[in-house]
C-alpha cells in the first residue's frame, strides 16, 4: 500500500470502536487541503453522492501520475474523501487500476458502519478515479 494512505490510516486502525474511528475520519477531513472555489464547478460534482462532493482529477505527464483534489459539504464524507485521495494521489494509472478501495475500507472496518448511500457515494468517487486511470493507461 502507498505510504500516504498508510500514514493517514494509522489512527483509524488504532482506534478502539466505531465512535473513535468516526472521530478520526472527521479529523482527517479537517486536514484535507482547501479546494479552490474555481475547481468547485458542476462538472466536478460526483454523481451518485448524496452529499455534495467535488472531485478534481488531473494527470501529471512528467511524473506519469494522478493528481487529485476534492471537497465535500459534510464532515464525514470529507474525511472519507481524504482517505480515497490518500489512496490514489500520486499513483501511476497502472498502480491506480490495481487498487481495490472497497477492500481497503473493509480492512479498516468502515464498510459495515457506512449507510448504503455513503457506500454508494464512495463507489461513485472511486469509479470516477478508476475511469480516469483506465483512460490514461
Amino acid at each position: 500500500m502507498n505510504s500516504p494512505f498508510h500514514t493517514v490510516t494509522q489512527d483509524i486502525e488504532n482506534a478502539n470502536g466505531w465512535q473513535q474511528k468516526y472521530r478520526q475520519i472527521m479529523l482527517l477531513g479537517k486536514k484535507l487541503p482547501v479546494m479552490p472555489d474555481v475547481l468547485k464547478v458542476d462538472d466536478a460534482l460526483v454523481k451518485g453522492c448524496e452529499s455534495k462532493v467535488w472531485l478534481y482529477i488531473d494527470f501529471d505527464h512528467s511524473e506519469n501520475s494522478l493528481v487529485l483534489a476534492g471537497d465535500s459539504d459534510t464532515r464525514i464524507v470529507k474525511g472519507l474523501l481524504a482517505l480515497i485521495l490518500a489512496l490514489y494521489n500520486g499513483l501511476t494509472p497502472e498502480q491506480a487500476t490495481q487498487i481495490n478501495a472497497y477492500n481497503e475500507f473493509e480492512r479498516l472496518g468502515l464498510i459495515s458502519h457506512l449507510s448504503p448511500s455513503r457506500g454508494n457515494g464512495i463507489k461513485a468517487i472511486v469509479d470516477k478515479i478508476q475511469t480516469m486511470a483506465q483512460e490514461k493507461r
